[in-house]
């Protein structure tokens, strides 16, 4: 999101580009600890031998549920879980290692799985934001831009708009922190009762996890800022 917003920046220098700033250096932060760990963990291979497609499986079994396929996915930590597909995908780097990392990112979806299975709340909140967030982050920075150049009657209205429209994209962010939380949750509680891992494996697991939570965190906050920012702009030409 932060690279789609920044093509409408403008080209003049302000100091709400601070804000911008910021959450652009919490981003890189929190992206590059968790590539770390990842890599870190993905060299300890689990007693069990089990990949984390394997893992995912079983661990899907374990819960009862039946119906959602495996699949596996191009790229590196791409792994998601699509409730409208009732699939899990996994990437290559997750779906045919043996690694304690790659066993607690399955384990972290299949976390995502239970929660639709059983009606978690923040996730259907989560799920009905997802084309408002996606209507927001296409619309709002044109509009506001449109807002900020012209001085008008309408510059107002659709600086409202624009705040309106970002809003949304804000609000999924924030949303999206509690559900991966319990995702996360979920996942080391199941890792531990089925003996899938174990010990210095759960505890390395966890970090694993630990470590995405934060590229939540800091999407919410760059979100936050990137939203303030637009205020404090959106006053400032209120007032000349």
């Amino acid at each position: 999101m932060i690279t789609r917003l920044a093509y409408y920046f403008p080209l003049v220098w302000d100091p709400t580009y601070i804000l911008v700033i910021v959450g652009i250096v919490f981003s890189l932060i929190a992206s590059s600890r968790m590539k770390a760990t990842f890599s870190k963990y993905s060299k300890v291979q689990s007693y069990s031998g089990l990949t984390g497609q394997s893992a995912a499986a079983q661990i899907l079994l374990y819960a009862g549920i039946s119906d959602v396929q495996i699949n596996q996915i191009a790229g590196d930590l791409t792994d998601n879980y699509n409730p409208r597909e009732n699939t899990l995908n996994l990437s290559q780097s997750t779906a045919y290692s043996n690694s304690v990392a790659a066993i607690g990112v399955a384990a972290h979806e299949c976390g995502h799985a239970m929660q639709h299975r059983e009606g978690y709340a923040p996730i259907k909140v989560r799920n009905a934001l997802v084309p408002v967030a996606n209507l927001g982050s296409t619309l709002a920075w044109p509009i506001i831009l449109i807002g900020l150049l012209f001085n008008n009657s309408m510059s107002p209205v659709l600086l409202n708009i624009g705040i309106f429209l970002f809003l949304g994209a804000v609000l999924f962010q924030l949303v999206t922190l509690p559900v991966e939380l319990d995702a996360s949750r979920r996942a080391l509680v199941t890792l531990q009762n089925t003996g899938l891992l174990a010990g210095d494996e759960l505890d390395a697991a966890g970090k694993v996890l630990k470590a995405a939570a934060w590229t939540y965190v800091a999407a919410a906050a760059a979100s936050m800022l990137q939203l303030l920012r637009i205020i404090l702009l959106s006053r400032g030409r209120r007032r000349s």
